[in-house]
């Protein structure tokens, strides 16, 4: 099948997946502002199947599928030209498993609020509390519909006009446009039937962030990964939740910025 996607710029490709019911406007949204200041690049940001305006027909009825269109797209799209992997919550476990099946051309891997070692959402270790506002600012949801303030305060641990603004902008949009008979069917068989870190450890240049108040995936999971990644930098955010990259853009592009010095670097 043929997914949507969005370029941006030109170089070493950046082949950027979005996390569950979102769009392309999520990784977007969080990573043009780091290519701004950094030339070089060719941003592919794709539209995973069901979502966006990448559609799913009835074959796409797995993770595996899922992750059969990506592939296709990356052999289709850049054939053996060797890129770089960013992923954010499901799409940074779907990124984890493009790193593997095509290992020898990542040049690295990043992840944002990925999913960690339990796929199960009935079995992750989440935070005791299961949300936590620390910038509270009521007057942030003015001006969205009530729908959306409802999705946004449930989840930002910094509540501002621009957080609730980016919200609206980057992740809202997408989850109204997913097609929710595809999204059902897949999540049927949410988890990939081979785990990404089987074989060999991957040892280029990666970046795990995590939020300390993620109550989506949490941040005790993700720990267990470093053994497969000995390259990997790894933060638990404080002040972070799920879309930590909407709490903390400042550090944010920061640890980001210093993954591609690492993987420029060697």
């Amino acid at each position: 099948m043929t997914l949507h996607v969005e370029s941006r710029g030109d170089g070493v490709p950046v082949l950027a997946l979005h996390g569950w019911t979102a769009d392309h406007r999520l990784m977007l949204g969080c990573l043009e502002p780091v290519f701004a200041d950094r030339p070089g690049y060719r941003r592919l940001y794709p539209d995973l199947p069901g979502m966006g305006r990448s559609p799913a027909p009835p074959s796409i009825a797995s993770a595996d599928d899922v992750l059969a269109a990506v592939l296709d797209l990356v052999d289709t799209v850049l054939g053996d030209e060797p890129f770089l992997v960013v992923g954010e919550s499901y799409g940074g476990y779907l990124g984890r498993a493009v790193t593997r099946a095509r290992r020898d051309r990542v040049l690295g891997l990043a992840l944002i609020c990925p999913l960690g070692t339990v796929v199960d959402r009935s079995r992750r270790t989440l935070p005791a509390r299961a949300v936590q506002v620390l910038r509270p600012d009521p007057s942030a949801v003015a001006g969205l519909d009530a729908r959306t303030a409802e999705a946004f305060t449930e989840m930002a641990v910094v509540q501002s006009p621009e957080t609730a603004a980016r919200f609206r902008d980057e992740i809202m949009t997408g989850v109204d446009v997913a097609d929710p008979v595809a999204i059902t069917r897949i999540e049927r068989n949410w988890e990939l039937s081979v785990v990404p870190e089987t074989g060999p450890a991957f040892t280029r240049p990666t970046l795990i962030l995590t939020g300390r108040q993620d109550q989506q995936v949490g941040f005790v999971d993700q720990f267990a990964l470093l053994p497969h990644y000995p390259r990997a930098t790894f933060a638990v955010v404080d002040v972070a939740g799920h879309n930590l990259q909407l709490d903390q853009p400042a550090l944010f592009a920061t640890l980001t910025h210093d993954w591609l010095d690492r993987v420029t670097s060697g």
